[in-house]
């Protein structure tokens, strides 16, 4: 029976996971051999969203440059919703030849990050949303317009919760199907969380609204919690915990995957991933990489287990 102190949590997330985009691309390039076998791993988690590359610029995200090749490799696991980031109307032009066709646009809500990641202000990425949105829909797909720097960004400082809402409104007022909120440089903290999830929710009613945090100062999963009790129910994660933005001094790793995992199924919220399975596509990725992850759950060798019963296995 319930007590007046538990948690109000959904019965299910669905988690997105980002470590074959947002994961690698500050990586020195990984072979093709490598991520086709992070992609084996991870689809053997039971994930069944994965982001799965980026259509920019080669020359601005090297990691990334082999989209087209990791895209033309897909057909090897059915049933797996891929989503490729794009840029711009170009980039969701390649995403869309390459098959993908569900996309998700960066808009920075404020224009200093704007200009950075993407070389033009908030109202001119802005513009492009209808763009991308038509091909998107156009080859059966849809669009996700991630909000980058929807709370702090590192050129303009604190991003104001009506500049976010705005951006957030011209973003579905365009054709964004679903949205996400992206705390680009790791800097949010819960009560922030809630207040701006909850002020988007109400200016965008019925449109999905997801969260991506970054742990840079150690709130990430804090962050998710909250998210999830504002009533979000997908959540971006990457495995290892591996990831970052180029653009944004300061930023590192998104949060793990396997500690969202953690946490969310003792919680008794379903996923559909396998913890154990989760560490072993950490294990594989740390091979790819060729550096240790940061996951705290990782090092920790996952779940807890009693030194008689460690013992006993043994």
């Amino acid at each position: 029976m319930p007590s007046d102190f538990d948690l109000v949590l959904p019965s299910d997330v669905d988690v997105r996971e980002v470590g074959m985009r947002d994961g690698l691309q500050l990586e020195a390039p990984v072979p093709l051999e490598g991520k086709l076998a992070m992609l084996e791993a991870l689809v053997a988690t039971g994930v069944r969203r994965i982001e799965v590359t980026s259509f920019v610029s080669p020359k601005a995200v090297p990691a990334l440059a082999d989209a087209d090749r990791v895209a033309a490799e897909l057909c090897r696991w059915p049933g797996v919703h891929w989503s490729a980031l794009v840029a711009n109307p170009r980039g969701a032009v390649r995403a869309v030849d390459a098959g993908i066709a569900d996309l998700e646009l960066v808009v920075s809500a404020s224009d200093g990050h704007s200009r950075a990641n993407a070389g033009r202000s908030t109202a001119e990425a802005l513009a492009g949303v209808g763009e991308v949105a038509g091909l998107a829909h156009g080859a059966g797909g849809s669009l996700e317009v991630v909000v980058a720097t929807a709370w702090d960004c590192p050129f303009d400082g604190r991003t104001p919760i009506a500049r976010t809402v705005d951006v957030c409104r011209a973003a579905v007022t365009a054709g964004a199907d679903a949205l996400c909120l992206g705390d680009t440089i790791g800097s949010t903290t819960p009560a922030r969380v809630v207040r701006l999830v909850d002020a988007v929710r109400r200016a965008c009613p019925g449109t999905p609204v997801a969260a991506h945090f970054h742990d840079t100062r150690g709130t990430g999963q804090a962050n998710a919690l909250a998210a999830v009790q504002a009533g979000v129910t997908q959540l971006d994660a990457s495995v290892g915990g591996l990831g970052g933005c180029p653009f944004a001094p300061g930023a590192s790793g998104n949060i793990a995957t396997e500690e969202l995992v953690y946490w969310l199924e003792e919680s008794e919220v379903r996923t559909g991933i396998d913890l154990d399975a989760l560490l072993a596509a950490a294990r594989v990725t740390e091979e790819a990489v060729g550096h240790a992850l940061p996951s705290s759950l990782y090092r920790a060798g996952g779940r807890s287990v009693p030194r008689s019963a460690a013992a006993t296995s043994a």
